[in-house]
């Protein structure tokens, strides 16, 4: 199945809620939220620690909810909003503080999607509509609270079908090489006082009229440390992911310099800009941009960019949106337990792009059958990361439940749920 859509910056129709969206919902920006009521049941697995919430009711009528996170410090707080504990008590029932921050790290995820030049008439079709210093302002997002320091671009000559965009005139092409991927963020004064820290963002574009993509992926695991350093020659990604972050085009100004390389050099300079505060390093995306969030969150560990001279070790962790697999089991374990990332891997149970790649031996397989196939090599055995909370649009008041598959994978969607 394919969804075609020219120029639009979601997948669906913005006309009123004849495809997806319920009839009485006239819901656009998510900057308040309500409480929500919610009844969760856990999901188990035979092979990973992963913890998993499934919503199976939402209220029209949500009753009000109190905060456990109200009674702590604000720099103990965050820490919890940010995986310190694993999110325990925070999922089930979800915690309106918690939501709040998932919708708001959510917000900074669709930002990327609303900025991105889609027509494929435009010139600058694959760049950014908005210069940085004007990006959330223009999006109508001022109360975010975040400045955009830098672009992230990436090389379009990879082979990610459905992902990169061009314009139609190639003789008036903005970039010949070049697609804009998402953003680097800190926040301003005020915002860093109200929550106990500077935070540096780190926000990737993912895909939003298609979900075919991630099946015509290479699914081929190729080993990290081909390009970035790791101790643990085992250690697997998807090789198009890899790819994406970390090739480059000499010859084009955009993409001169790969990804990897934009991201690590604008978080160094950040944390040399504030050594003497409190840092945290925060990475979202939605999509294909979960998968580059989470490669990027491996990489500032791994390379320890998050560690400062004094020892220090800053927090990294990633809001991830309806993402799909990145790694093997090797490179879960490097992540989760030698580097200590926290992952929070937020997705709708009936989108098909985080059952991908690796739909046939993944975390749901028995753990010797894992064992089995990392020991004799298959090349396409994935395994998710993180701590799971799985939604489900069926159940929503105000989303059409028999809607599609990309709209099943729509960012939107997703934070509609959230939201309430």
């Amino acid at each position: 199945m394919a969804v075609s859509i020219s120029n639009m910056l979601i997948a669906f129709p913005k006309s009123e809620s004849t495809f997806f969206f319920g009839s009485n919902s006239n819901h656009l920006r998510f900057q308040t939220t309500q409480p929500l009521t919610l009844t969760t049941k856990k999901l188990t697995t035979k092979c990973t620690t992963t913890q998993s919430n499934t919503i199976t009711q939402l209220q029209s009528q949500p009753t009000k909810q109190s905060s456990k996170l109200t009674e702590l410090p604000i720099e103990k707080a965050w820490r919890k909003i940010h995986g310190e504990d694993d999110w325990v008590g925070l999922l089930d029932p979800m915690d309106p503080i918690m939501r709040s921050e998932l919708i708001r790290y959510g917000e900074m995820s669709q930002a990327c999607y609303d900025a991105f030049d889609f027509d494929p008439y435009s010139k600058y079709c694959g760049s950014c509509k908005h210069p940085h210093l004007e990006f959330f302002p223009s999006l109508d997002l001022p109360h975010i609270g975040y400045d955009v320091t830098r672009y992230l671009y990436a090389t379009a000559n990879v082979n990610v079908p459905d992902f990169f965009k061009k314009s139609r005139w190639p003789d008036k092409y903005w970039s010949e090489h070049a697609n804009w991927m998402g953003y680097i963020a800190v926040s301003n004064d005020e915002t860093t006082k109200q929550i106990g820290r500077r935070d540096i963002v780190i926000a990737w574009r993912g895909t939003v009229t298609h979900v075919e993509w991630v099946a015509n992926l290479q699914n081929f695991l190729k080993p990290i440390y081909q390009d970035i350093p790791c101790p643990d020659n085992d250690v697997r990604v998807e090789a198009g992911f890899l790819d994406m972050y970390t090739d480059r085009q000499t010859k084009d100004g955009y993409c001169k310099y790969s990804s990897r390389e934009q991201v690590l050099g604008e978080v160094r300079r950040l944390l040399a800009k504030f050594p003497n505060e409190e840092v945290s390093i925060t990475l979202t995306g939605h999509s294909l941009g979960s998968a580059m969030a989470t490669l990027s969150a491996f990489d500032i560990a791994e390379t320890r960019l998050n560690v400062r001279e004094n020892g220090e070790k800053i927090h990294v962790s990633v809001f991830s949106f309806s993402g799909p697999r990145v790694g093997n089991v090797k490179f879960k374990g490097r992540l989760e337990k030698h580097l200590g990332v926290k992952i929070l891997r937020v997705h709708n149970k009936h989108d098909m792009v985080p059952k991908s790649p690796g739909f046939l031996i993944n975390e749901k397989s028995p753990a010797w059958l894992l064992k089995f196939a990392e020991d004799i090599d298959i090349p396409w055995c994935y395994t998710h990361v993180g701590v799971e909370l799985e939604l489900d649009h069926k159940i929503s008041p105000f989303l059409n439940p028999n809607a599609d598959a990309a709209c099943a994978h729509n960012l939107e969607a997703h934070l509609h749920i959230l939201d309430g």
